[in-house]
């Protein structure tokens, strides 16, 4: 990875005193400013030199602008017009000295024609330009002098000549000098090439201004784009500076640690606000690291208790070897010699002695049966590889053949629906129903007993129950019946070893499902289990 900076480094080159202080620790104190300014912060000053440059080089547009369209109004609503005014006046002029030389030399109205027409235009045209010239004194001195001349050539010449051909004829025009007409229309010429001249240097001034405030748009518009083009870089510069190469360091750092390298160390970087984030990565570094360890030893614990319990399971498999062969071989041998004895001397013993005897062999069946129950409830739950698809139905008839001499001899009425198909251990399944329909029949009333085995569909599950008409179990022993050696009876009311329900609970556990008893039945017992419909058991390790 590149090598990272911290904005708090140490400059051993920078010393007390003098311009020194005022140099480099300067310096360095700007950038420990701006290295602890939020990114919010940097974000808000650079935006804000943006704007201002921003609206310079805007500012410098609009002058730009402004400039250019006044130069185009001066050259092209003023000064264009009004050089063509003049130009149309002096032909105006030229049209009524020509109108007034043929009027005295023919005397016919006829010649006046152009001398009255441009009469009317010199009006109208010395009107534009008054118009068009408000603005600007200077040519407008220059136009009163043309009017004055224009007036003078009138008044000293051009009327009083017309005035004394239309009274005395084309000779009364001879009593003027025709020198002092012309010298008065030259006037007018002069006046009027002065006011043109003045114009026409105007009008190239104009467009001047115009070339030069349309080169400034121009460079003004050139300068916008290079300025919006560096703002861009500095901008996407700091961005890339204060925001994504530090957040890909701390994505880098965080991948790293992600991938199992927790030793890797995420070191803060950036602006405080993802300097932050980083050292709060860190902080969940370091808490996985002491959960990791925490977990660890978690693990240690549960394998070493994993150990003992296979080692408390091979001590189980060991007792109940010798449960099953030196424990019960001692107890036969004291069942069978006692009721030899029994045969062979009971005709000299008494009541009494043959009460011991019996007493001696109902003790030793019982330790016999309590220790075959006690092999069955610890085999259930070894291994689910004995699991396959089991029909309940069958497992229920082999069950009620199993129980048929109590079934007859209780002249009980065992029935059930159609159950359906589970996967399951066969022998554990069938001791299951076993238990539960034998528990009805021991525990029954004075009426004749009926067993009903019946299923409720309940989508993820199957729901059995076995119900039955016989003496009842109090609600407030549901959970006491399912404790392995506990009896609600003496073994003089009702034989047993207490181990019959906390094996069905074992039984059902082990296949998925759970048993209870239904306290909501007034009425006999009904108890109440399930076993998985839509899914496979999940296959268990052998202990």
């Amino acid at each position: 990875m590149p090598e990272r900076t911290h904005p708090n480094v140490t400059h051993p080159n920078v010393t007390d005193g003098g311009a020194g202080d005022a140099g480099p620790s300067g310096a360095v104190e700007r950038g420990r400013v701006g290295s602890v300014w939020r990114l919010r912060r940097r974000l808000e000053v650079t935006y804000a030199v943006a704007a201002m440059v921003l609206m310079i080089v805007a500012g410098l547009v609009v002058s730009s602008l402004v400039r250019l369209d006044d130069a185009l109004h001066t050259r092209s609503d003023v000064l264009a017009p009004a050089l063509l005014s003049s130009t149309e006046l002096v032909s105006s002029l030229v049209d009524q000295e020509t109108g007034m030389r043929g009027y005295l030399l023919q005397g016919s109205e006829d010649f006046l024609e152009p001398y009255n027409e441009g009469r009317r235009a010199e009006r109208t045209l010395l009107a534009d330009l008054h118009r068009r010239l408000v603005e600007r004194p200077d040519l407008l001195a220059r136009l009163a002098v043309l009017e004055d001349r224009i007036r003078a050539w009138h008044g000293d010449y051009a009327d009083p000549a017309i005035n004394a051909v239309r009274v005395g004829g084309p000779a009364a025009a001879r009593l003027l000098s025709p020198e002092f007409g012309k010298t008065r229309f030259e006037a007018v010429r002069a006046a009027a090439g002065d006011l043109e001249a003045d114009l026409r240097a105007r009008e190239v001034r104009a467009r001047q201004h115009v070339t030069a405030a349309l080169r400034f748009l121009i460079f003004a518009l050139v300068t916008g784009a290079a300025v919006m083009a560096v703002l861009l870089a500095v901008i996407a510069r700091a961005l890339r500076s204060w925001v994504t190469r530090p957040l890909e360091r701390v994505s880098d750092d965080a991948r790293t640690v992600a991938s199992g390298h927790l030793d890797h160390v995420v070191e803060p970087t950036g602006p405080p606000d993802i300097a932050s984030l980083a050292a709060d990565v860190e902080s969940m570094r370091r808490q996985l690291i002491g959960e990791l360890g925490v977990a660890r030893a978690a693990r240690s614990a549960v394998e070493a208790q994993a150990e003992a319990l296979r080692r408390s399971n091979r001590d189980l498999e060991q007792f109940a070897y010798v449960a099953s062969h030196d424990l019960q071989e001692p107890l036969r041998k004291v069942a069978s010699f006692c009721q030899l004895l029994e045969r062979r001397y009971g005709d000299r013993l008494d009541e009494r002695g043959s009460q011991y005897i019996a007493f001696a062999v109902d003790g030793a069946k019982r330790m016999q049966q309590l220790i075959n129950d006690l092999l069955a409830f610890s085999r259930v739950g070894r291994t689910t590889d004995g699991f396959v698809d089991v029909s309940l139905g069958e497992i229920f008839d082999r069950a009620v053949g199993a129980l048929s001499i109590a079934i007859e001899s209780a002249r009980a009425e065992v029935t059930a629906d159609d159950l359906p198909v589970v996967r399951g251990d066969p022998v554990l399944l069938t001791q299951l129903f076993a238990n539960l329909i034998g528990n009805a029949l021991k525990f029954r009333a004075e009426t004749v007993p009926a067993v009903h085995v019946g299923v409720v569909d309940r989508a993820d599950e199957w729901e059995l129950y076995c119900a039955d008409n016989g003496i009842g179990i109090d609600p407030e022993y549901a959970e006491k019946i399912f404790v392995i050696f506990q009896r609600l009876h003496g073994r003089d009311v009702y034989e047993g070893t207490g181990i019959g329900l906390a094996l069905c609970r074992k039984i059902v556990e082990f296949h998925g499902g759970r048993i209870w008893l239904d306290g909501a039945v007034k009425d006999g017992t009904t108890f109440r289990f399930t076993f998985p419909n839509r899914r496979l058991l999940t296959a268990r390790d052998p202990p």
